[in-house]
């Protein structure tokens, strides 16, 4: 068989299933091991254990899926938004442009295992495994080896066009597919990224101290969140994009084509009290097929908490705070008394 050829359609048939770009990666991630191993050893992961306990696995494509000698990486565009950003202080929430609509797990999923299946009517029943974020897979990595793009200083994949606002998924397969040149980096002395970071989380160039991170705070991490980042997460309930906004390369990014990704349940617009008044009831059926909803009621009450704590003192916000001074969670009542305090309130 021609495999540059089917390298070719395989592209093709992506781009015709949705995806926005594909390329093929070979399976030596030697280079990348000794970074991942030195930020595991610093302790960068925080609570993510897992990340820790599939260690190296990550970087072997060939012992997490035996028999890969390549890997499909494909990228899909999720951002609808065209127009400014929300605030990132104010009473409004701001929730993370990849978390507004529909979890994209499944749709992604769902779209590589087509692309799957379109292979195999080509070449025959062949040995693959796809992933969506959903196993030890160095996505980044890989996405830049296969041509689609390069590893900014934030740590995200950025394309010239696309930008970063985009998922990644994966392919392993046993085709000898001939690998596609890596795309060249083009950050340069641009250091936006870093400056912006509410938290300092990006330490250095290409170095992500997790712990510190908005995203992981909001969304990885189950215990309380450090009392000395909780004033600088802002409106931040889910998520963080602080360091995508500001990247020049995402300045004039295309909007996603995808319905599921657009936003739902407001959570584009909605303010602070209004996501705090939920009804564990109502997080459960306003969110149900949001990434969201992984994180649970606990601690996306948690999340609004502090949150509302950085707010403007309005006699709605202190009296929505209040409403949950007696929650039964103690994580969510910590988070709330906090929160009163920031407002010159006794916890009473």
């Amino acid at each position: 068989m021609d495999y540059a050829a089917l390298a070719e359609r395989i592209k093709g048939w992506g781009r015709a299933l949705g995806f926005q770009a594909v390329g093929i990666a070979d399976v030596d991630l030697s280079a990348a091991e000794p970074r991942l191993l030195e930020w595991l050893s610093r302790g960068w992961h925080g609570e993510m254990e897992y990340m820790a306990r599939h260690g190296v696995l990550r970087a072997r494509p060939g012992d997490l899926h035996a028999g890969t000698r390549c890997v499909i990486a494909c990228r899909m565009n999720y951002s609808h938004e065209r127009e400014a950003e929300l605030p990132l202080e104010g009473e409004k929430a701001y929730v993370a442009r990849y978390a507004r609509g529909r979890d994209y797990h499944k749709l992604m999923r769902g779209r590589l295992q087509q692309l799957c299946d379109r292979i195999a009517a080509e070449t025959g029943a062949f040995g693959y495994r796809a992933f969506a974020d959903s196993a030890p897979v160095m996505e980044v990595a890989l996405a830049a080896k296969a041509g689609l793009g390069w590893r900014g200083k934030h740590t995200l994949l950025l394309d010239r066009e696309a930008g970063s606002w985009f998922f990644l998924g994966e392919i392993f397969c046993d085709l000898p597919l001939p690998p596609d040149a890596a795309a060249s980096e083009h950050c340069g002395s641009c250091r936006r990224c870093i400056d912006v970071c509410p938290t300092q989380a990006i330490v250095a160039p290409y170095q992500l101290d997790a712990r510190r991170c908005i995203s992981y705070l909001t969304i990885e991490h189950k215990s309380a969140i450090p009392e000395e980042l909780r004033p600088l997460i802002g409106n931040r309930v889910y998520g963080c994009d602080d360091c995508q906004i500001v990247c020049p390369w995402n300045r004039d990014a295309p909007a996603a084509a995808e319905a599921d990704f657009a936003p739902r349940n407001g959570l584009d617009d909605a303010t602070l009290v209004e996501l705090f008044s939920w009804t564990e009831a109502q997080f459960d059926e306003r969110l149900r097929g949001s990434p969201i909803r992984r994180i649970g009621y606990e601690r996306w009450l948690r999340n609004i908490a502090v949150g509302l704590g950085n707010a403007p003192g309005s006699g709605e916000v202190v009296a929505a705070l209040r409403g949950r001074q007696d929650d039964p969670s103690a994580l969510v009542r910590e988070h709330v008394t906090w929160a009163l305090s920031r407002h010159g309130q006794l916890a009473a």
